[in-house]
C-alpha cells in the first residue's frame, strides 16, 4: 500500500504541514525545516516527461509532478519553463494547495479523533512498534500520535524519514508552479478541492487504515527508499518505472483503493480535459497531476488517447 502511504504523506506533507501550526504531533514540527548542520547537496539537474495534445484551437501540456521533492533538484527544463510560460491557465490538483489555513482546519477535522485514541484502534504489539519509532525519531513516543486516525499517523511517521533524506515541503513540483503562476498573475484552477482529498484518506475503512499504519510501522526505512526511487524515475522521465512503483502493487493487492485513487479520479480529470479540448475558448493550458497518474494502462494519457486525441511527448 506504498502508493496510498505516499498520498497521506502528500497531504500532510504538501499542504502545509497544516496540523503542527496546532502543535498537535511534534512531527510535523521537526518536518517543517531541514536538520540542523544539512550541507546543501549538488544540483541535480533532472529531465521530467511531458505531453502535449492539441484540441479544437488549445494546447494542453500534460506534466508529471512529484509532490514532495528535495531542493537541489533542477527540474524545469527549458520545455518545460517554455510551455508554462505560454499557459494561460495553470491546472492542478488542488488549487490552493498553499492556503495552510484552511489545510489546518480540514485535517483537524479528518485526522483527529481524540475521544477515542489511536492505541485502542490497534493490536498492542503495534503501539509498541510505535512508541519505538516516535522515540526513534526524537519524539515524546506512541502518546504523541495518541490523537490522530490511523491513516495521519502513518503520514506523521513517514515524514520525519523523508526530511531526514533531503526532502523539503516547500520544494515540490505543485508549490513551484503555483508561485510562479502567481507571479504571473495568472488563473489557477484545481480538479479537485482539499476537502475532497482529505477524505479519500480519511474515508477509508478504519480496519485498512490499521493495516497501512502497521505496513509502514515495518517498513519505515522502505519506505523513504521507495519515495527515493520514484524520484529518480521522475528526475529521468521514466514513466513505465513510475507506473511499477506507484501502480502495479496497489492494484494488484488493493484494487478497490486503486479504483479509488486512481482510476475514477483520472477518469473525472479526463473528463474535464476533453471538454477543455473541444471548447473552441480554451487557450494553452498547462496541467500538472501526480506522475503515477499519467503512467500505466489506465492514466489520464491513455484515457485522453481513447477518446481519440493525439497525445504527443515532448
Amino acid at each position: 500500500m506504498k502508493a496510498l502511504a505516499r498520498f497521506a504523506v502528500w497531504m500532510v506533507f504538501g499542504c502545509g504541514l497544516a496540523v503542527a501550526q496546532q502543535g498537535v504531533p511534534a512531527a510535523p514540527a521537526v518536518a517543517a525545516k531541514a536538520p540542523a548542520g544539512a550541507q546543501a547537496e549538488a544540483p541535480i539537474v533532472a529531465t521530467p516527461a511531458m505531453w502535449r495534445v492539441k484540441g479544437v484551437h488549445g494546447t494542453i501540456y500534460l506534466f508529471g509532478s512529484v509532490h514532495i521533492m528535495k531542493p537541489n533538484v533542477v527540474w524545469e527544463t527549458p520545455k518545460v519553463k517554455a510551455a508554462l510560460t505560454s499557459s494561460d491557465l495553470l491546472y492542478l490538483e488542488i488549487a490552493d494547495i498553499d492556503n495552510t489555513a484552511s489545510a489546518q482546519v480540514i485535517m483537524l477535522q479528518s485526522g483527529m479523533d481524540a475521544e477515542h485514541p489511536l492505541s485502542s484502534k490497534i493490536p498492542a504489539a503495534d503501539v509498541a512498534l510505535l512508541d519505538a519509532a516516535a522515540k526513534s525519531m526524537g519524539l515524546p513516543g506512541e502518546a504523541t500520535f495518541e490523537p490522530m486516525q490511523p491513516w495521519l499517523a502513518s503520514a506523521m511517521l513517514s515524514i520525519v524519514p523523508m526530511v531526514k533524506a533531503g526532502y523539503d515541503p516547500t520544494s515540490g513540483i505543485d508549490m513551484k508552479l503555483l508561485a510562479e503562476t502567481k507571479a504571473d498573475k495568472k488563473p489557477v484552477k484545481g480538479f479537485e478541492t482539499m476537502t475532497q482529498q482529505m477524505h479519500m484518506l480519511a474515508d477509508v475503512p478504519e480496519a485498512k487504515q490499521v493495516k497501512m499504519l502497521h505496513k509502514d510501522l515495518t517498513e519505515l526505512d522502505k519506505s523513504t527508499a521507495d519515495t527515493n526511487l520514484l524520484v529518480d524515475a521522475w528526475e529521468h522521465g521514466d514513466v513505465e518505472k513510475i507506473g511499477k512503483i506507484d501502480n502495479d502493487e496497489l492494484a494488484a493487492k488493493y484494487p478497490e483503493e486503486y479504483k479509488r485513487i486512481v482510476v475514477d479520479r483520472n477518469q473525472r480529470w479526463v473528463a474535464t480535459l476533453d471538454a477543455m479540448l473541444k471548447d473552441p475558448q480554451t487557450g494553452t493550458v498547462f496541467v500538472a497531476v501526480g506522475a503515477a497518474h499519467l503512467a500505466g494502462p489506465d492514466s489520464v494519457l491513455k484515457m485522453l488517447e481513447k477518446d481519440g486525441w493525439k497525445v504527443e511527448r515532448q
